[in-house]
């Protein structure tokens, strides 16, 4: 019977690697217990690509990834993978506080005691605060809010789970690097859903730092529902972005746009009801091989607010495609004009949206001398609650977030296509209220 198991579970394997998230999950759903049981520990057989450790001769590797990822799994495994081959190994496991260490890293659903084999016997002393191997390995648990337990101490490896919350990190950090020196090759891997701390990124620009990466849609093993219900309440938010993605969010120094202040205007898609106005924001590329054509709906609503309602933008689109885009935006929205960034030449901006039989209005505007004086007042008017985000749009709001004082760039991308169109949009909004142009609707 048990070999018959494995067999299923080999099959089993060889299926899984040909097939998508959504279906893995699927099929674990189906697998009966014996089968799933069996293949838990088949973990290099079915470990994702960001829980498998990296090439190369790396001292940190960092698995930096969405909650539910598998970064606790992966982390158990691999020092149970240290303990089997080093007999003796001296190590350390790093948790934000006691509590958190021996729920997650020793007695967790997904550690240490929870993986090994079935064969093995590893034994947990809480009074002395270590787990002891069958190979005669011992791992301490250490909590960085007790920084100074970590000044003395050897090791051969060490695992330092959730660094963004640690208290007291660059002590507790530095502390474990310094001992971290027993063996040929002393390793730390870090196990952490990012947080912009001072830590992380000092981690991160450390020479010998390796990375892999991986978020909470990539796990196949979680339930669909609670994939699904994530995706829908976060996706695309910043609190997504950071806790189901993995990704590391910063503010550049002197933006004009942070991301709380982005997440502060974000409001529900299908809450603005019918538009008063629409106007059409668009950076066409300089040239045919150039960057993307930023194309930005924004809306002056019935309460007065203004909206940006859609990111329609293009990647190294020909003049025909952004075009026909641009065109196709301004009839899902019923848009009354267009403001164009016109560098390559107002007139061939005009004859280029003609050609797509884009009928409406085209004002031109010259990033040049424009820009900066466009975009802070902009910026002023989110600081003030006057212009919301119905939905989420990642790449425009990682390029407002890259828009810096006085018309510097920090942001993702050679150009702030699409935080552009934003900005030529928005001012055009802003102006029309300014002058009185907003037909049924008065400015408190």
């Amino acid at each position: 019977m048990a070999q018959a198991v494995r067999d299923v579970v080999g099959d089993v394997l060889k299926i899984m690697s040909g097939l998508s998230p959504g279906q893995l999950r699927r099929l674990m759903r189906d697998l009966p217990a014996r089968h799933r049981r069996e293949l838990i520990e088949r973990w290099q057989g079915w470990a994702q690509d960001g829980q498998c450790e990296p090439p190369g001769d790396w001292r940190i590797w960092m698995i930096r990834a969405g909650r539910g990822f598998g970064k606790t799994r992966a982390g158990a495994e691999w020092i149970s993978e240290w303990a089997r081959m080093v007999p003796g190994a001296r190590i350390a496991l790093v948790a934000a506080n006691d509590a958190d260490g021996q729920r997650v890293m020793i007695e967790g659903p997904s550690g240490l005691l929870a993986v090994a084999r079935s064969e093995e016997g590893p034994h947990w002393m809480g009074g002395r605060r270590e787990l002891y191997f069958d190979s005669g390995a011992v791992a301490t648990l250490y909590s960085a809010a007790a920084a100074e337990n970590l000044r003395g101490p050897e090791h051969h490896v060490a695992w330092c789970d959730e660094l963004a919350k640690w208290p007291r990190g660059d002590a507790a950090w530095d502390n474990l690097m310094m001992g971290l020196r027993l063996g040929d090759n002393p390793r730390a891997l870090v196990t952490t859903t990012p947080r912009p701390t001072t830590l992380m990124r000092r981690i991160m620009a450390l020479p010998g730092f390796a990375e892999t990466r991986g978020g909470t849609n990539d796990n196949p093993y979680l339930p669909s529902n609670f994939v699904e219900a994530m995706v829908a309440s976060y996706g695309g938010t910043r609190l997504g972005r950071q806790e189901l993605d993995g990704e590391l969010l910063e503010d550049a120094e002197g933006a004009l746009w942070t991301r709380a202040l982005v997440e502060r205007c974000r409001i529900a898609a299908d809450g603005i009801g019918k538009p008063v106005r629409v106007v059409i924001g668009a950076d066409p590329p300089a040239t045919a091989t150039g960057d993307a054509c930023g194309i930005v709906v924004a809306a002056l609503l019935r309460d007065g607010r203004l909206a940006v309602v859609e990111d329609a933008s293009v990647e190294n689109p020909p003049p025909g495609v952004w075009a026909q885009a641009v065109a196709a935006a301004a009839a899902r929205w019923g848009a009354d004009r267009i403001v164009a960034e016109s560098n390559m030449g107002g007139d061939m901006v005009e004859a280029t949206l003609r050609q797509a039989d884009c009928t409406l209005p085209v004002v031109p505007v010259h990033a040049s001398v424009g820009k900066a004086r466009r975009a802070e007042p902009v910026a002023i008017a989110y600081e003030r609650g006057q212009v919301v985000h119905a939905g989420s749009f990642a790449t425009l709001e990682d390029q407002l977030c890259g828009l810096q004082i006085g018309g510097g760039y920090a942001g993702p991308g050679r150009s702030p296509d699409r935080a552009d169109a934003c900005v030529w949009a928005l001012a055009a909004l802003l102006e029309g209220i300014r002058k009185g142009k907003a037909p049924g609707v008065r400015v408190v």
